[in-house]
């Protein structure tokens, strides 16, 4: 499943991601970096696009491409037109997959004319919930109606493949609730559904009611609810292939594939992460800081820059494969990043602790974590070990 070549060619995949940073409204669940939007700020966004692209360009085309915020889609028909010619300019494959977030509010026959023609091929919208109440409880800025409204337009356009995402977990809201919000997005028919459990991420009003005690965590309450979308859209034709994605037979997100395949990457705008060159690096969470930086002369702004070696990427990718229905093969990782036998020791035996347990399961040269497992994926990841340094004639390997 992994995207680690692009199809018929020895050409590494290469993804570009892009962040736009604003949003008419914060969610009260929302963590990402973002701001209101001005003309102001929107100019100074598109000065710092332009420069950042042709000062980091990638060494082949870009294979996928995704644009995410924020809001990308609050900006007008004529600003996205611009967003789609700066993007093209860093150099994509042809038919790439090329997706964009849209809120549902900001989804018009226009806007979705200009990104067709500029060729974006897949829309992410952000259903979240198609009850009133939760609607209101997430602190969402659009009514039901308005999801439907998108849709609708979007299947009109007939160009684009569409994923919904969904929330689960909200305060409130029961296991029947949950079940009625699948069927509602299975109705729709999209080519994808994006399931994610409420998380209380600091900074957020919806941490700041659990910190007053206003909600609690439920824990065997999240779990229910992630059983019955893994039961219920695989039986409505949604094979499940990560954790929290479902899709059509052959239509998952190649682009997240890329990223979860730890392949490179290269993001642009406020914020931004990329994974390129033997480095990772996280662009400034502050416009202004970002787009000063990216000034002819000027040194980038990075909130994160560290060197990233074949073993941390071997680490991160049994971690991400774990999350995957497919599950990973540790023979092919360790071929694939020069990982030698010896420094899997402590791996091996911790994947025999959770088949032990019940948690994971081997057949067929392939490690797959079993339903018990997978609701404990975050578990697993911190207490995955690390790659075991090999002692040789010469002194002490490092494995890192």
């Amino acid at each position: 499943m992994f995207v680690q070549e692009k199809q018929g060619s020895n050409v590494p995949a290469l993804g570009l991601y892009a962040h736009v940073p604003f949003c008419s409204t914060t969610c009260d669940f929302c963590a990402f970096y973002q701001e209101r939007p001005s003309k102001k700020g929107i100019e100074s966004f598109f000065r710092g696009l332009e420069s950042e692209i042709l000062r980091f360009p990638g060494d082949r085309p870009f294979s996928t491409v995704f644009v995410g915020g924020g809001t990308p889609g609050i900006l007008s028909a004529d600003q996205l037109e611009r967003l789609c010619g700066l993007i093209r300019s860093a150099g994509l494959e042809k038919g790439c997959e090329w997706t964009i977030e849209l809120a549902p509010t900001e989804v018009t026959a226009e806007k979705l004319r200009i990104l067709a023609e500029n060729g974006v091929n897949r829309a992410s919208i952000g259903a979240q919930t198609f009850d009133p109440g939760m609607m209101e409880a997430l602190g969402r800025g659009h009514k039901v109606e308005k999801t439907y409204e998108a849709y609708s337009l979007l299947r009109e356009s007939a160009a684009f493949r569409v994923n919904l995402d969904l929330i689960f977990g909200a305060p409130g809201q029961t296991l029947a609730m949950w079940e009625e919000d699948l069927h509602k997005a299975v109705e729709l028919d999209p080519e994808h559904l994006s399931t994610y459990c409420l998380t209380f991420e600091e900074d957020t009003a919806m941490y700041l009611r659990l910190a007053e005690g206003k909600v609690r965590l439920e824990p065997e309450r999240e779990a229910a609810f992630y059983e019955k979308a893994w039961a219920l859209l695989p039986a409505r034709g949604y094979p499940q292939y990560e954790v929290s994605n479902f899709s059509k037979p052959g239509m998952p997100c190649l682009h997240n594939l890329n990223t979860w395949g730890m392949n490179e990457w290269i993001g642009y705008g406020p914020s931004a992460s990329s994974q390129y060159g033997g480095f990772r690096r996280k662009n400034s969470a502050s416009l202004d800081l970002w787009e000063k930086g990216m000034r002819p002369g000027a040194q980038p702004a990075y909130d994160e820059w560290t060197p990233i070696g074949f073993r941390d990427l071997a680490m991160d990718a049994i971690i991400f494969g774990l999350r995957m229905n497919e599950g990973i093969s540790l023979v092919d990782l360790a071929r694939r990043f020069g990982v030698g036998e010896g420094e899997l020791s402590e791996i091996r035996r911790f994947f025999a602790e959770l088949e032990d347990a019940g948690m994971l399961k081997s057949e067929a040269g392939a490690s797959r974590l079993t339903t018990e497992g997978r609701m404990r994926c975050d578990a697993v990841a911190v207490e995955m070990p690390e790659l075991q340094p090999v002692r040789t004639q010469t002194g002490l390997l490092q494995a890192g």
